[in-house]
């Protein structure tokens, strides 16, 4: 197995993987209401042949494989313990016309023109080479195939996120990914986007908010015991001492009691539905 973005593979491929595995039913509920814009019958058609790039779990695969019932589903992704709760999901499910295989996809070695859709959702903003990985996509697909990609606007218009980095501030300036690195948010800018894309060898690019809210516990209890190991909480209060820990953690919980609704605890995002055409 090839691999260009070496500290991605470490990252999903070690404990990042490994939480997301363990939580793979929390993960895939919070975004529910995301899925639909990008698996649905508009992208994907019966007799399609789906790839889904950073499969993750596999939730968007086996949704994308229901859809392409006679056609099939190739998820891909760097966790090989995700890649397992995926597979394990699938046969539960009883879908069969869905493989799973580990990989980067940026050198991945698609077979030329196998594929008449590509899809990722949130799953392709972590590239070293953006303009290479899109390429190497875009040879896997035939001519005039089709490409749908979920992915994060900027950070201030994503609540989910804003409201855990505010709570945790403390009066701190907390930094801001960079625009050009491979995080949540490479993909947030229009203008990069539509470069990155045309140079990778795709025309008819469109790019149409989508705008949900994420669901991040059943309650507040549950949210807060859930968020309080996760690896966001643990990298902003890495420099705190303990008192500043212990208020910043109350502010946390009283954050997401105010967001608590009969729905459980909704936070508002924002992203981007991108899709294009190999030219």
């Amino acid at each position: 197995m090839e691999i260009a973005n070496h500290e991605a593979f470490e990252a999903w491929d070690g404990q990042e993987g490994d939480d997301w595995a363990e939580n793979a039913e929390r993960y895939e509920r919070s975004g529910w209401r995301h899925r639909p814009h990008l698996v649905n019958t508009s992208i994907i058609g019966a007799g399609d042949r789906v790839l889904d790039i950073g499969c993750g779990t596999g939730r968007s695969t086996i949704e994308a494989a229901q859809l392409a019932s006679q056609g099939s589903a190739l998820g891909i992704d760097l966790s090989s313990r995700m890649l397992a709760c995926a597979r394990e999901q699938a046969a539960a499910a009883g879908v069969g016309n869905v493989t799973f295989v580990q990989g980067d996809a940026q050198v991945h070695p698609f077979e030329a023109g196998s594929a008449d859709v590509a899809i990722s959702d949130c799953g392709a903003m972590f590239f070293g080479d953006p303009v290479a990985a899109f390429a190497n996509v875009g040879g896997g697909l035939r001519a005039g195939g089709r490409l749908a990609l979920l992915a994060w606007r900027e950070l201030e218009r994503n609540e989910w996120l804003t409201t855990v980095r505010g709570a945790l501030a403390r009066g701190r300036d907390l930094p801001s990914p960079p625009p050009d690195a491979p995080t949540p948010f490479s993909l947030a800018d229009p203008g990069r986007v539509q470069a990155r894309l045309t140079a990778a060898g795709f025309r008819d690019i469109q790019l149409d908010p989508v705008d949900e809210p994420m669901e991040i516990g059943a309650d507040a209890d549950d949210a807060f015991s859930f968020f309080k190991g996760a690896g966001i909480v643990r990298g902003l209060l890495e420099d705190v001492d303990e008192a500043g820990r212990a208020q910043a953690l109350d502010d946390l919980h009283a954050a997401f009691k105010e967001a608590e609704t009969s729905e459980g605890v909704l936070l508002g995002s924002s992203a981007w539905l991108i899709t294009a055409t190999r030219g």
